[in-house]
């Protein structure tokens, strides 16, 4: 199974999906905001302030999303004694950390005319501006770091260590009094929000998250060109 996480195949792969995953990507999506800014219905409550949703809960989840496949990576790494692993993941960090930001600032917009306040240091936003932090510290760090193997390791103990912070994200509106409501979607029980609204969040979610493979298939790619450009492999390729 390891031989598909070998650079050279990664390579084959990053080199040739982008392009398909991108028309898909941009097709999905497209579907999605359609339904989403025209045909999904206004709130009862917040008019067309909720069409915020649309772009702000796949952001949300897509950057938890991340950071949690980021910690299974990082243990992986170690489980398995396979570096790929933690080149894996570092190709995931800068998506998650955008999307990190979009759901911040939109959470901030949709806040002031739902809440009153562009920001409030209730837990769920509290945390989820720890994620910000973690995500900018990984990144930097590793930046910083000229051996990259060791810097793999180094940070992906902070990330494991870190990873506290996810279950504190998900259930904080349960555990505490916050502005935020609670969850409208989950495993254990039928969606709470309507279908004309349901239909059109999962095609976002789906749209964004053909975008976030595509970029990190370039991100890898690029990941493997620096760490591999003295292999003959790499050399043959350019």
């Amino acid at each position: 199974m390891f031989k598909f996480l070998e650079p050279n195949k990664i390579f084959q792969i990053t080199s040739k999906a982008p392009k398909y995953v991108l028309f898909l990507f941009v097709i999905v999506l497209s579907v999605g905001l359609v339904e989403a800014l025209i045909l999904s219905p206004e709130d009862y409550k917040q008019s067309d302030a909720v069409r915020i949703m649309y772009v702000h809960v796949p952001a949300a989840w897509i950057s938890l999303g991340i950071f949690s496949s980021i910690t299974v990576l990082s243990i992986s790494g170690f489980i398995f004694k396979n570096k790929n692993f933690f080149l894996i993941s570092k190709s995931l960090a800068p998506s998650g950390f955008v999307f990190n930001i979009i759901a911040l600032v939109t959470g901030s917009i949709w806040g002031k005319p739902t809440w009153g306040t562009w920001w409030q240091w209730d837990a769920r936003i509290t945390s989820t501006l720890i994620l910000f932090i973690m995500y900018l510290g990984l990144i930097s760090f590793h930046n910083s770091f000229s051996n990259l193997e060791k810097a793999d390791k180094l940070l992906s103990w902070l990330v494991i260590v870190g990873a506290v912070n996810i279950p504190i994200i998900k259930k904080s509106v349960d555990w505490w009094s916050t502005l935020h409501q609670s969850a409208s979607i989950t495993l254990t029980n039928e969606p709470s929000i309507d279908a004309s609204m349901l239909y059109p969040l999962i095609g976002s979610i789906l749209g964004f998250f053909g975008l976030i493979i595509c970029l990190v298939l370039l991100s890898s790619k690029n990941q493997i060109f620096l760490r591999e450009k003295t292999k003959s492999w790499i050399k043959d390729y350019v």
